[in-house]
């Protein structure tokens, strides 16, 4: 005779892993910041972007530890990790691996052989991601949506779990190329790192000039990450929930049903589909990190701004009045009703 679990013994287990996110994410922060000091929202963001398996791009002026946070993620984590610096003459096969005329010395048969890039790895840091070209660029988009690359006629899939943390300079254009929206879309999060705080900013001095760097210890083995990461899917939206994301979403939109006048005068173009699905992903792996059961419209609230900051853009007349698209993302939110 076959047991089955009762509804009581499978709510038990899911709190259990509940916890046990909830555990792993104190200990990722732990060890982080044994390197990073402050930029507290920053690893937030990036800690929900992992859960998520999704990217995520980093800006900020340079000298503001952008590497070192990815670095740190990877190094608290048993994921592979690769860095790589984009430079306008780097070509896609630099990124994807290209095929070599290899001898076997025994028969003295010649046959081409594929060699992996550096875009085989778990972590994936593209460092300076516009200062490469387009061309380059474009070799992201397969593998970032389809986690695969195809080279030599074959395709060739990407272990899970891979993610992509690209950091770009805002104040720096010469010699760059800015994403296109398609690729700008792919990142679940535009993450943007601002100066320490003065306190902050003085214990780094101290740490970095006195002692030795301190070591992390890895807290994450793949198969647990993977394993909480199918756990964010679980954790459910109400309708409520949802349709308040999409809403919210939608007032980003000049055009199409429903369209706001704010929106058709302040905005040249808003976010699709995937900020929708992304707003309840991220609030969904938000929840779970702080030991929720369920979404709340704060999550979705807290996770607006970096979701749609690189998905809608203002008019010319807008920006002309110094309107940001933050400006615009908050003015949706206070329009947005459900």
């Amino acid at each position: 005779m076959t047991r089955v679990a009762s509804p009581e013994v499978d709510q038990d287990v899911f709190r259990e892993k509940v916890k046990d996110v909830h555990s792993g994410y104190e200990d990722l922060k732990r060890e982080i910041g044994k390197v990073v000091i402050g930029q507290h929202k920053v690893i937030d963001l990036m800690i929900i972007s992992m859960f998520t398996s999704s990217h995520s791009l980093l800006m900020g002026v340079p000298g503001l530890a952008k590497t070192l946070l990815v670095h740190s993620l990877a190094d608290s984590t048993s994921l592979s990790f690769t860095r790589v610096q984009f430079t306008p003459d780097m070509m896609p096969s630099d990124l994807i691996g290209t095929e070599i005329l290899q001898e076997d010395r025994s028969t003295g048969q010649r046959a081409f052989r594929f060699v992996k890039g550096p875009l085989f790895t778990n972590m994936l840091l593209a460092d300076e991601i516009n200062r490469t070209t387009p061309k380059t660029q474009a070799a992201l988009l397969q593998s970032m949506q389809e986690r695969q690359v195809s080279a030599a006629g074959t395709t060739y899939q990407l272990d899970p779990p891979f993610l992509v943390f690209a950091t770009q300079n805002p104040i720096e254009q010469e010699g760059t190329y800015p994403l296109p929206e398609a690729q700008l879309d792919r990142f679940l999060f535009r993450i943007d790192v601002d100066y320490p705080q003065h306190d902050e900013e003085i214990q780094m001095v101290m740490n970095t000039t006195s002692r030795a760097e301190a070591t992390i210890e890895p807290v994450y083995t793949i198969d647990r990450l993977l394993a909480h990461q199918a756990l964010v899917r679980r954790i459910p939206a109400s309708e409520t929930v949802v349709r308040y994301a999409v809403a919210l979403v939608r007032a980003t939109r000049p055009n199409g049903e429903g369209a706001n006048k704010f929106a058709e005068e302040n905005i040249r173009w808003g976010a699709g589909p995937r900020a929708s699905q992304s707003l309840i992903l991220a609030g969904k792996a938000r929840a779970l990190l702080q030991g929720r059961f369920a979404v709340e419209k704060e999550d979705i609230d807290a996770l607006a701004e970096p979701i749609l900051v690189h998905r809608i853009m203002p008019t010319f007349k807008a920006e002309a009045e110094g309107v940001t698209a933050r400006n615009l993302i908050e003015k949706c939110r206070e329009m947005t009703r459900v």
